[in-house]
């Protein structure tokens, strides 16, 4: 990925704010129109209880979303008809993948509050650039997250009890068709 100097101020604010959220990206930022994996990192249970299902509503800018499966867990996905169809491959997708769940397993499978952990799904961004705000609903064995909130301007998640992770998509001139 080529970053002009003027993206490096947007990557050194990002960095900074996913070093405050609870559930972020590994990557935050990507170029549009390209395919990109996106590794939510969960930091922590429920004031102390572990995580027992971790569900990734896919934002409206990630299309084709196609998870990573885990040992020990569970996957499940929801697909729903689009407000927007749009194509891929020459073909009319007018349904698409909305959700995706991974559920513990068992209790032992289970990630403990003191632990982090990653889930990872993969989909092609659309061409339009701009913040696209991935909402996680963790859930624990005592309670949940619901990590929705998005600041009603801009990108900081600043004084957010619950933020959404986000991805910042940078325009792109020419993107390559890729894999």
């Amino acid at each position: 990925m080529k970053l002009g100097l003027k993206n490096f101020g947007v990557l050194g604010a990002l960095f900074a704010v996913a070093a405050q959220a609870h559930v972020v990206l590994d990557e935050p930022v990507a170029l549009a129109g390209t395919y990109y994996k996106a590794s939510l990192r969960v930091g922590h249970g429920c004031s102390g209880s572990s995580t027992t299902a971790v569900k990734v509503f896919i934002p409206d800018g990630l299309q084709g979303a196609k998870p990573m499966p885990k040992p020990g867990w569970v996957l499940s996905t929801r697909s729903a008809p689009l407000a927007k169809p749009y194509t891929s491959h020459g073909k009319r997708i007018e349904s698409d993948v909305v959700e995706i769940t991974w559920t513990a397993a068992s209790r032992e499978n289970a990630l403990p509050d003191a632990y982090f952990d990653e889930y990872v799904l993969r989909g092609q961004l659309t061409a339009q650039a701009g913040p696209v705000w991935f909402r996680v609903l963790q859930t624990c064995e005592q309670g949940f997250l619901d990590w929705a909130q998005i600041p009603e301007a801009g990108t900081s998640t600043r004084g957010l009890k619950s933020p959404a992770a986000l991805l910042e998509v940078l325009p792109s001139e020419s993107v390559q068709h890729q894999h």
